[in-house]
């Protein structure tokens, strides 16, 4: 009797994340004898419907991670069933009062503001992140120096063109050839984006029409359409060619291999270099460990005095580091304070920095020691990044996608061939996937209009209508901005 028993759903299933949270919660349970804490972990392939069959259903955890469902979905848990956060990150986290953060907002102590917990659509903070992350590349330290006689990383694209090369000449024991990169339908968008995307970034210069940074899909759509710009042009070639040398150094096949089938083939010692993100990071550190030694690199991208791609790169490559692992307060919890109490108690420095010191993850929160393995994971908050997006969905997308498959793995597919068989139909396929793709904008009117007249009727009832200053009203005329009148300004 008196016990309170708090829930927690995710769908975290890597090395080390259960195990931190039950430490944590025993923790928790030291300060709080009267509450247990238990976990329901459920397999990402499952979780989105798992989720919402809970969360509908009244019987969903009483924290919960937000995720693996449509975003517009995720926008309407959060209306409905979730607590607003807003009223408590402004102010100090009650489990920081023995450190310097003891007077510091809640938000201020997070390495990114806190940023990534506020939904713009509903104007409002609505979860607490405990984890940051970051891609970078992995890579067998001894079987780097065996195969190349040297234990020195590539720190450029050239370096690594050599590196490869020397790797792709060597065979193991049963006279299979040594892959130096790890291919895979999970790893091998890390490789492009990190590798390829970034050397589109000059396309600003003939297709950021709106001036904001971005060649979104539309201006480049516009600007292909109009003629201003080709897939001939030297930035997306570049890209195309960075793509061929990526796939011609991956496993054969690699197209239609998984995750695990990837990871598999590194501990299994017969690939030099993989990448993955910090999530993945403990649990690689315990399926290589007595095998060989794990090291960590940056991507080695191309230099501005690069002979293939030099006038491409001007400057490093930026990356905005992630802070997720975040969760949610059911507002249909029988004991919401406590479990955003609990959520508070993983959120102070100290406790940030123990919970992903076991998991093998960064915290969340600024001032913290990270694991030893993963200092080389530091962002690099300056540099330039990708301005490609041909994603007009429709054919247009499925032509893309069957096209691109068809170029990593056949290497008499050349890209110049790839484009005069994509511009063509993205030109005249494109204008009708364009045009479906502004009607879908404005279908999302009407549904745009149920929500915005919920909070208006919120704020006619609470306000009478006479206080237009009152928060209520702020986030009504900043919804109608962003979801209303935006659609058609853009």
């Amino acid at each position: 009797p008196g016990t309170i028993t708090i829930r927690i759903g995710h769908w975290q299933l890597e090395t080390g994340v259960r195990d931190a949270i039950n430490e944590m919660s025993k923790e928790y349970q030291k300060l709080h004898p009267n509450v247990r804490i238990i976990q329901d972990a459920v397999p990402e392939s499952v979780y989105g419907q798992w989720l919402s069959t809970q969360i509908i259903g009244g019987t969903a955890p009483d924290i919960v991670e937000m995720g693996m469902i449509p975003y517009q979905l995720i926008i309407a848990y959060y209306n409905r069933y979730c607590m607003v956060l807003t009223p408590y990150i402004n102010k100090p986290n009650p489990y920081n009062k023995n450190n310097e953060f003891f007077d510091t907002p809640l938000r201020n102590t997070y390495r990114d503001g806190m940023s990534s917990a506020y939904v713009n659509e509903m104007q409002e903070f609505m979860t607490v992140p405990l984890s940051a992350f970051s891609v970078r590349v992995f890579y067998n330290k001894n079987l780097l120096k065996r195969l190349t006689g040297s234990d020195i990383v590539p720190k450029n694209y050239q370096e690594f063109k050599a590196v490869c090369k020397k790797v792709s000449e060597m065979k193991d024991d049963r006279g299979r050839p040594f892959i130096p990169i790890v291919g895979s339908k999970y790893h091998f968008g890390m490789w492009d984006s990190a590798m390829g995307e970034t050397l589109t970034y000059r396309l600003m210069e003939k297709a950021d029409f709106n001036r904001d940074g971005y060649v979104s899909n539309d201006e480049l759509f516009s600007a292909v359409r109009s003629g201003m710009l080709s897939f001939n042009d030297r930035r997306i070639m570049g890209m195309l060619q960075m793509t061929r040398f990526l796939s011609d150094n991956c496993q054969s096949g690699f197209t239609g291999l998984n995750r695990d089938d990837g990871v598999l083939l590194f501990a299994q010692q017969r690939a030099v270099f993989m990448t993955t993100g910090t999530w993945d990071a403990r649990s690689l550190q315990q399926q290589t460990k007595d095998k060989f030694e794990l090291g960590v690199m940056d991507f080695p991208v191309a230099k501005p005095d690069d002979p293939d791609f030099g006038d491409l790169m001007l400057g490093p490559r930026y990356e905005n580091p992630g802070v997720g692992f975040a969760f949610a307060v059911n507002r249909m919890s029988k004991s919401p304070e406590t479990a955003l109490d609990f959520l508070f108690f993983l959120a102070s420095r100290e406790n940030n920095e123990k919970l992903n010191k076991i998991i093998g993850w960064i915290p969340a929160i600024k001032d913290t020691k990270i694991d030893p393995i993963l200092e080389g994971f530091a962002p690099n908050f300056e540099g330039i990044y990708g301005n490609f997006n041909p994603n007009l969905g429709g054919e247009t997308w499925i032509k893309w996608l069957q096209l691109n498959s068809l170029y990593q793995v056949n290497k008499d597919f050349k890209a110049e061939q790839f484009v005069s068989e994509f511009e063509p139909f993205y030109k005249e396929k494109g204008y009708f996937d364009f045009l479906e793709q502004m009607k879908d904008r404005q279908r999302g009117i009407a549904i745009n209009e149920r929500f915005l007249t919920g909070i208006r009727g919120l704020a006619l009832s609470t306000t009478n209508g006479k206080n237009t200053s009152d928060p209520l009203w702020i986030k009504y005329r900043a919804q109608t901005r962003e979801r209303q009148l935006n659609v058609d300004v853009w």
